[in-house]
């Protein structure tokens, strides 16, 4: 008898049908074809200790499972659970009263039948409601995630035995219902690093809004304990919210890599990872002989925050430079092709020298003749031309810090920044693709940013001094249309782009001495 029903895998961000066939019949052995790999293939000893465990039996004749369309690589151990329920309707030892080929069945089991957690469930719902199912069976863990996903029922179940119950119509499952959008609204302020406990820095404070206002990236440099990684982590406070849509974007990649916590469902806050210096290549970008996303990846609609960025391999910066550009990551194998989004805001910290106290206004720093320079090289010039914003942080007086004077809060700069972003939403509504000045091409920048004859004198004498590339010239137009829009100004004034310049610390002849 043939049994038949569906799952799905997963690649990149998105998911592929496949379909799981499996017949019973006359002979000996388990055989699978359909270019599993060995975590799929190990299902046979899962399937049988579990249905044996839950009142069942492996039956002891020739079972063929087949998996298509068979030229896809199929990976994981999400595939356990439909088998083991076709196995059941092949050998005649369950009459489903729900047909099995109505749902997407995915689930890895345990070796007492019941179901742990998969990956890429979000996706994989996505692709089950375009293709019309009715349903989709899946670990209890898990269901959160696929509910928000309307117009498809939900199936959450424990266990091998509570699937076949349900399907027997022994047992009722109401569908799981999630209300994404209250979800979504409820949570997404939810910030508990506030710039109101941040005292003094508003010099710094100014470029982060500014960075925020226009999707720029940063760069602080200054001593040990002065503030930049405080001030980092507070960024994601004073970003706009997210749409739904990138909401379900940024949920598509975190449920791709694994990285969701269990119940949970729709990620409504503005990413923020912070990947140690110790990272590799791969790590960072996303790779494998499966490719998964990277922390690049991780942080799409988000903030990648890189501390100590010298710190960083050589290798490991560099192969971030096509990301920041084109906004996505391309990673080829053999077998396939993957593409990754990576729209993120690149905020990274360093000490001007190895003692960390270069141009202190306090200490003296202990570095030798040369020193300095030599570790401001570690970061390459290419990858500072990408960085829009290089901002000096200075440590704060012990006036400023025992001040009872109340800053000012996220969600008051948040708003200014809001305000920022919807002129641009208006200026580019007829681009698709572009939604912040940051991300304009230089074709787009001659056209938005435009400057005065003495603006343009201005610029001209920057560029001769600190020797500016063409691309840092296209940043700091990008800058001051930024600026332009914080202070609601229709053009760009020769005070915006005098302050746009003045963010180009790294760009100073002679910086280092």
């Amino acid at each position: 008898m043939l049994s038949k029903t569906y799952g799905s895998a997963v690649y990149g961000v998105n998911a592929t049908m496949i379909t799981l066939e499996v017949t019973v019949a006359q002979g000996l052995g388990f055989f699978m074809v359909g270019l599993a790999d060995s975590a799929v293939k190990e299902s046979q000893q899962r399937v049988e200790a579990s249905l044996t465990f839950s009142g069942y039996k492996m039956p002891r004749q020739k079972i063929v499972v087949n998996m298509a369309p068979a030229d896809l690589r199929k990976e994981g151990s999400a595939y356990d659970l439909p088998i083991a329920l076709c196995v059941l309707e092949s050998s005649a030892q369950i009459i489903p009263a729900r047909s099995l080929q109505d749902y997407v069945i995915m689930g890895e089991l345990s070796l007492d039948g019941s179901l742990r957690p998969i990956k890429g469930v979000l996706p994989i719902a996505v692709e089950a409601r375009r293709q019309g199912f009715k349903g989709f069976i899946l670990p209890s863990e898990n269901a959160h995630e696929a509910a928000i996903v309307n117009q498809l029922d939900v199936i959450p179940v424990q266990s091998v035995r509570e699937a076949i119950d349900f399907l027997e119509g022994k047992k009722e499952i109401l569908p799981l219902q999630v209300d994404t959008r209250d979800l979504f609204y409820s949570s997404q302020n939810d910030y508990d690093a506030n710039f109101a406990h941040v005292q003094g820095q508003e010099n710094i404070k100014r470029a982060l809004e500014i960075a925020a206002a226009g999707g720029h990236n940063v760069i602080m440099i200054g001593p040990p304990g002065a503030g930049k990684t405080m001030l980092a982590k507070r960024i994601p406070g004073i970003l706009p919210p997210l749409t739904l849509h990138e909401a379900l974007e940024a949920t598509k990649i975190h449920s791709v890599a694994g990285k969701l916590a269990a119940h949970s469902s729709l990620i409504s806050r503005r990413p923020f990872r912070s990947p140690h210096h110790s990272i590799s290549d791969a790590a960072l970008v996303g790779g494998g002989s499966f490719p998964q996303p990277g922390e690049i990846s991780l942080a799409h609609n988000g903030v990648l925050f890189l501390d100590e960025l010298p710190e960083f391999k050589r290798t490991v910066l560099e192969v971030m430079r096509q990301p920041l550009e084109e906004r996505k990551v391309s990673i080829s194998r053999a077998r396939m092709a993957v593409e990754f989004p990576s729209n993120f805001m690149l905020i990274a910290s360093m000490n001007p020298c190895p003692c960390g106290y270069y141009n202190h206004p306090d200490k003296e720093c202990v570095c030798g003749p040369g020193v300095v320079q030599k570790y401001l090289n570690k970061v390459s010039g290419p990858l500072l031309d990408r960085i829009d914003l290089h901002v000096e942080v200075t440590p704060v007086s012990f006036d400023q810090i025992s001040s009872v004077r109340k800053s000012e809060s996220s969600s008051e700069i948040r708003e200014r920044v809001i305000r920022a972003r919807e002129k641009q939403t208006e200026r580019f509504k007829e681009t698709p693709g572009i939604y912040s000045n940051a991300m304009m091409s230089p074709e787009m920048v001659k056209e938005v940013c435009g400057i005065s004859e003495a603006g343009r004198i201005l610029l001209r004498t920057a560029m001769n001094r600190l020797g500016l590339s063409a691309r840092a010239y296209d940043r700091i137009l990008k800058v001051s249309r930024t600026i332009a829009d914080l202070a609601e100004s229709a053009e760009i004034k020769i005070e915006h782009l005098a302050e746009a310049i003045h963010y180009r610390s790294l760009d100073r002849e002679n910086w280092a001495g």
